[in-house]
């Protein structure tokens, strides 16, 4: 096992991947310099600020059989790209009657913590959860960052890789020998009886300081972490709903239409997880609004690990 960060766990996915793939390939507007050395300039493309031509260009040569990596950095650069994503890299697996595979690979950052403001703090990823035909993964720890991503680069289907900004310098465990982690499977970061809390990326961090908070009150709180937004995985986390009784959900993104709004939606949908219920959901959310360049007004904007456990305790005294 080799100690490493969120960030070199995803540089490390990449590269082991470009060595056990030659179709594998990378368009960034800033390469990275260790990947840039070991596979030269003919696969690691370092590009104009084009993200829009870029973005189609990779969706053309993920048609012609190669294995495009798409990295903007930050999603905010990946709006300029709207039309190759929404419109091509989705659907045309199904626009081609199933002939041709499509497997493209999008990174971008999201989320606060960097202060970089209103533009580069966002975490949009519930619009792109709307797209029929794209996967959407986000890791929380560096072990799930490289499983993640190595699986999505061998996806068949375009794969969408959300990666938290506040977590790049988070360090973890990594086994040396080749694995990856299955898209669709949530993973139970912590096992508890008296409420079910689930959360997304750096979320879930909190959610787990918020748990030994609790811990310390009677309280146990049990944590999962889906992983992947789409497919979501809701057998695991109806199951533990079904064993607490009581759900949380904690995302850094605001409540309107989110992934926090789906996953209550897949608990409270399904009759058998609705009757095992025993008091009412709750949400911890963003506060919507643009994200503030004040670190003090920044930081008022997201949630974090006081107000998820104000939350459970708030649960908890309602049943």
């Amino acid at each position: 096992m080799a100690t490493i960060t969120y960030a070199e766990a995803g540089t490390s996915a990449l590269a082991e991947e470009m060595r056990r793939d030659p179709t594998v390939f990378e368009f960034c507007t800033d390469a990275t310099e260790s990947l840039l050395a070991e596979f030269g300039p003919a696969r690691i493309r370092t590009t104009p600020i084009t993200e829009n031509t870029f973005t189609g260009m990779a969706v053309g040569a993920a048609g012609s059989g190669y294995r495009p990596v798409v990295n903007w950095r930050q999603v905010t650069f990946g709006f300029v790209a709207m039309d190759p994503i929404v419109n091509q890299a989705c659907k045309i697996h199904y626009m081609f009657g199933g002939q041709k595979k499509f497997p493209i690979t999008f990174r971008a950052a999201v989320g606060g913590g960097t202060k970089l403001a209103a533009q580069h703090s966002q975490s949009p990823y519930s619009m792109f959860m709307n797209l029929a035909g794209l996967k959407i993964i986000l890791p929380s720890t560096p072990y799930d960052m490289k499983g993640l991503l190595k699986a999505a680069i061998r996806d068949d289907n375009p794969v969408m890789s959300f990666e938290s900004n506040r977590l790049m310098a988070l360090k973890g465990e990594v086994p040396a020998e080749d694995y990856t982690v299955p898209i669709g499977k949530a993973d139970v970061k912590r096992k508890g009886s008296d409420i079910t809390v689930v959360a997304i990326a750096w979320m879930v961090h909190e959610a787990l300081a918020a748990a030994e908070t609790l811990d310390k009150e009677g309280v146990s709180v049990e944590v999962v972490d889906p992983r992947t937004l789409a497919p979501m995985d809701s057998g695991t986390i109806r199951a533990s709903v079904c064993k607490t009784g009581r759900l949380l959900v904690a995302d850094e993104a605001g409540p309107t239409a989110g992934a926090s709004a789906e996953i209550v939606s897949l608990v409270t949908e399904d009759p058998e997880t609705f009757k095992a219920i025993k008091a009412p959901v709750r949400r911890v959310c963003a506060v919507e609004a643009p994200i503030p360049y004040s670190p003090v007004l920044e930081d008022h904007v997201f949630p974090n690990r006081e107000r998820i456990a104000d939350g459970i305790r708030s649960v908890l005294d309602t049943g």
